[in-house]
């Protein structure tokens, strides 16, 4: 088992990122962006100064979080978008020694159905999105990288059954699990007006398939229909009980931070917003960690 984040969320510069890690005492970054950026789309020059501070400081990259298939990308769009992103991504994550990629299976079509058996109609276009997700998984195993599906606001995400369906029809994808996610969206697998998904009740479902972990928590807001982000534990995300389960059941792979938190909760006056959003990632990583300490205590 092993802490890891988005870093990006510390600071937008690499040596930002990195400092945050290294004080963290933690050895790898989840890379989504890079000064705004996304790490599949920078610059090939810019990239290699990345990769070059990287193994100056000792750090890698244990997973890309890409923008592939993201919820930004429509299943309409042409799929060479898609697959241009790939071969882009494929040569950088070998450069970095990079096995694991975030992905997702296209935006959810708006103003349309959950679900295209209900009465044979293509709803969400789910062939097209199976059919485009086995080819992406293909040219990522092909090349020894392992893709997790995120539950994020996507097709898979619609509901836990969405993602066994996608799963059922893309044989061998495995799933990164986000336990803030659920929290501010949908189940479009139950009846309308659609409730907020529960984080527990999605992970028992998918959990056997389960390869990587995003740690988000916060708390929901019917009135405002807007989400608090809180550090993790304290918020609707069942953190502590979904980490515990997991640790419990012998998982052994990583639990990265994504904090989603705007400020740190001290005296706003004393510092910078760039320190603010520093010391916020370095205070949640730190939580994080005395929440697994503490769970394994338990499981002791």
């Amino acid at each position: 088992m092993y802490l890891t984040g988005f870093a990006d969320e510390a600071a937008p510069d690499i040596a930002g990122q990195i400092r945050a890690t290294k004080e963290l005492g933690w050895k790898y970054i989840e890379s989504r962006s890079v000064d705004g950026v996304n790490i599949h789309d920078i610059p090939d020059d810019k990239f290699e100064k990345v990769a070059g501070k990287l193994e100056d400081a000792g750090v890698q990259i244990n997973c890309f979080g890409s923008a592939i298939a993201n919820w930004g990308k429509q299943i309409t769009d042409p799929f060479d978008i898609t697959l241009e992103e790939i071969e882009r991504t494929i040569p950088r994550m070998q450069r970095l020694g990079t096995k694991l990629i975030r992905v997702m299976s296209y935006a959810v079509l708006p103003d349309r159905e959950a679900d295209d058996q209900a009465d044979d109609r293509d709803h969400q276009m789910e062939k097209e999105r199976f059919r485009r997700m086995r080819t992406l998984r293909q040219m990522f195993t092909d090349a020894g990288l392992t893709p997790v599906h995120e539950n994020c606001m996507n097709y898979g995400g619609m509901s836990w059954k969405h993602t066994l369906r996608l799963l059922e029809n893309v044989p061998g994808l495995k799933l990164v699990f986000d336990t803030g996610n659920p929290i501010f969206t949908d189940d479009r697998a139950k009846p309308k007006p659609y409730p907020k998904q529960s984080a527990w009740e999605f992970y028992t479902h998918v959990k056997e398939h389960v390869a990587y972990v995003h740690i988000k928590d916060g708390v929901w807001d019917p009135e405002t229909g807007k989400t608090t982000f809180t550090f993790p534990g304290e918020g609707e995300g069942d953190v502590r009980r979904i980490v515990k389960d997991l640790l419990a059941s012998g998982y052994d792979g990583g639990f990265s931070i994504e904090p989603h938190l705007a400020v740190v909760q001290h005296d706003q006056s004393i510092v910078s917003p760039e320190e603010q959003r520093y010391n916020s990632y370095v205070e949640y990583g730190q939580r994080m960690e005395r929440i697994v300490a503490e769970i394994k205590q338990e499981l002791a």
